[in-house]
């Protein structure tokens, strides 16, 4: 992969991109701080970016916001020693792909890199194919699917998850108010529904989704998994949730067993 590393500390930066070129990448920037990461991503289209939280001027959340809004297909993993109880999860609700706590060890950045590369290989494949394609034939009809995710590429790699497992995914979308749209119109056997978007969030679609389509079982997925959201997706008729950094391993774990004949 073609990465850019940003991190304020000279010999992090130095060990990152040792470690990453023994592997096999290719570091194509490193930067000390953040004013030039967007144009730094457009000229360079790196794979990944490895971005710390901790920077001088804009912190890593910050310009994971801009990144993600300027150009949505870049993908990141945050690298930090905060300690901040939800960091991990409003990075994820951000867009980024993986998540490190310093002091990390080799194995555990050469393993999130792999599940990055993993992801982005089903994002390629689901990318290539329209949305409604049925899997190969299996003797009986598949299950269906409507993936909502604010972020491109989250949508792709939901969609190459589940098209993996089987599902035919009639629909990709963006917002509440086409999800709630789409379900009235499809009647999918299961809805992959973000939970931080703008506009019509994703807990405010919940119930708008099951009243258009009550054997429809709505997946919830989300960063922040707290107490008072728990409540009140169960309360709207929430089938269970699921957590970002997506897994491709535990999110197919989590359908198959969602959608296992009773």
């Amino acid at each position: 992969m073609k990465i850019v590393i940003v991190d304020d500390n000279l010999s992090m930066r130095k060990i990152l991109a040792a470690l990453f070129e023994s592997s096999g990448h290719q570091v194509v920037a490193m930067l000390a701080e953040g004013s030039t990461l967007v144009d730094s991503v457009r000229q360079h289209r790196p794979d990944l970016v490895c971005l710390d939280y901790n920077l001088p001027g804009r912190n890593g959340l910050e310009l994971l916001r801009e990144l993600h809004a300027s150009v949505p297909d870049a993908d990141v993993v945050m690298i930090t020693g905060s300690n901040e109880a939800d960091l991990e999860g409003r990075a994820a609700d951000a867009g980024a792909w993986g998540f490190l706590k310093k002091p990390f060890s080799q194995p555990q950045i050469l393993e999130e890199l792999s599940q990055v590369e993993a992801a982005r290989r089903l994002v390629t494949r689901a990318a290539s194919a329209p949305d409604g394609k049925a899997p190969a034939a299996s003797g009986r009809a598949a299950p269906t699917a409507v993936v909502v995710d604010d972020s491109g590429s989250m949508r792709l790699l939901l969609k190459g998850i589940l098209e993996d497992i089987g599902l035919t995914v009639l629909k990709t979308v963006g917002n509440g108010k086409e999800a709630v749209d789409a379900v009235e119109k499809l009647h999918p056997t299961v809805v992959s529904l973000d939970v931080d978007m703008p506009g019509m969030s994703g807990l405010e679609a919940l119930p708008l989704i099951r009243q258009a389509s009550p054997k429809t079982r709505v997946v919830m997925v989300t960063g922040n998994p707290n107490k008072g959201f728990v409540e009140t997706a169960i309360a709207g008729g929430a089938s269970g949730y699921i957590l970002k950094p997506l897994r491709p391993a535990y999110v197919e774990g989590f359908m198959k067993k969602l959608l296992r004949p009773e």
